[in-house]
């Protein structure tokens, strides 16, 4: 089914919310408000629901309308990034490309290749959302990014999940500890440690006590913190170790840290690229997905 509808209405409509009066978007737009009210409910019939609901002092988006709004921005900066785009030529077009990612991955992988991309296309602009997995999935789903970078498939319907590449959980600990004098090690071996480790309500923990309680090792930690990047701030102050995946840790050399491999059971999880079916990407974000699944293919 199609629906019909201008980017004209979609403007009112947003003006309407944002500035949460008919009055002040009319003027906004220069319209007046009778040809406003018929945008919105031009925009209401196309959608089969009301999007705003009204008051004589107040107005407001329905349920749905607040849905709709993340969608209905992002395509007005697409649209509106297009209209730029026109007046520049080849490798220097502009663009904005809106992606959901890990915070893992956005904090060491991603920027790497952002700056690769950047150098051939320096027009286009990003907007990163670093969002937890499950706020990633819904991301994409409502249209509020082109594609997101995850870390689980999904039973929506809707999505479509494409795997890239395993990352393995590692031992984060300092260069002095002890560990690290060995290439690699077994989950036993961390026992006697102080072990750092990351709240139940985030996906790399649900994922990694699965996967150990089958193997009946379960991890008896001694610091509990909500974020990766805050294990990583304890290791390096010495208070003890850390598992965390692979692409968590720096990509370098760096001055304090090592990384080493765990085994038996070598435990991973799956990083791959949200989309929604039958949905279609900006030229800049396709192209930019092209670089990052070759860069993932190097790593």
């Amino acid at each position: 089914m199609s629906i019909n509808c201008e980017i004209l209405d979609l403007r009112a409509f947003l003006s309407v919310v944002e500035l949460e009066s008919f009055h002040r978007a009319a003027d906004a737009l220069h319209l007046s408000q009778p040809a406003l009210s018929r945008r919105i409910q031009k925009l209401e019939q196309a959608i089969g629901a009301p999007l705003l609901e009204r008051t004589t002092r107040h107005v407001s988006a329905t349920a749905l309308g607040t849905e709709l709004i993340p969608l209905v921005r992002r395509m007005l900066e697409e649209f509106d990034g297009s209209l730029f785009a026109v007046r520049d030529i080849g490798a220097n077009r502009g663009g904005l490309v809106t992606i959901a990612c890990l915070p893992t991955a956005a904090f060491y992988f991603l920027p790497t290749v952002v700056r690769q991309f950047n150098e051939e296309y320096p027009n286009i602009r990003f907007r990163i959302l670093d969002l937890p997995a499950t706020d990633g999935l819904q991301a994409v789903a409502r249209g509020e990014v082109e594609f997101g970078i995850n870390i689980m498939g999904t039973s929506d319907p809707d999505l479509i999940f494409d795997r890239l590449v395993e990352d393995p959980f590692v031992l984060a600990a300092r260069r002095d500890h002890p560990l690290a004098a060995k290439p690699a090690v077994g989950w036993a071996e961390l026992e006697p440690y102080h072990l750092i480790t990351v709240h139940r309500s985030s996906g790399n923990r649900t994922l990694l006590d699965a996967a150990l309680a089958k193997s009946n090792i379960k991890l008896r930690w001694f610091y509990e913190v909500t974020h990766l990047s805050t294990s990583l701030g304890l290791v390096e102050a010495g208070l003890g170790i850390s598992v965390l995946p692979r692409m968590a840790t720096p990509q370098d050399d760096h001055p304090f840290l090592i990384t080493r491999p765990i085994g038996d059971p070598e435990i991973s999880r799956t990083i791959g690229v949200v989309r929604r079916r039958g949905g279609t990407l900006s030229p800049a974000a396709e192209r930019f997905l092209e670089m990052l699944m070759g860069a993932w293919g190097r790593n």
